[in-house]
């Protein structure tokens, strides 16, 4: 990913959205492969950042580009600057109204 060009290279990196649950902040987990020194394995780890989203626009299981930034609470340095991809969504009307012709249809036989 590297540094973007032009204000102060910040640093910006690609995650999923893991928590929508906060208001204009979201909890984005960013994936690293290293490899051991010696053994040369394969090491998968995982960086935890609470990222600033103003529009409250991203959702769990959004792959979103976060870049950091000065210090916004005690926690957040980083914000959301562009959702990749988007999480594929359930549609709640019609998840409700299925579930209503099924109960209906098998109550309908007593």
């Amino acid at each position: 990913m590297g540094r973007l060009p032009g204000k102060h290279n910040r640093v910006e990196k690609i995650g999923t959205v893991i928590s929508d649950r906060m208001n204009k902040t979201r909890l984005v987990v960013i994936p690293r492969v290293s490899e051991h020194p010696l053994y040369k394995k394969k090491i998968r780890r995982l960086l935890k950042v609470a990222a600033h989203d103003e529009t409250n626009m991203a959702r769990q299981g959004d792959i979103v580009r976060v870049v950091q930034c000065r210090p916004l609470s005690k926690t957040k340095r980083w914000f959301i600057a562009q959702i990749v991809r988007e999480a594929p969504r359930k549609d709640t009307a019609t998840e409700e109204s299925t579930h209503d012709s099924t109960s209906v249809s098998s109550n309908s036989g007593r």
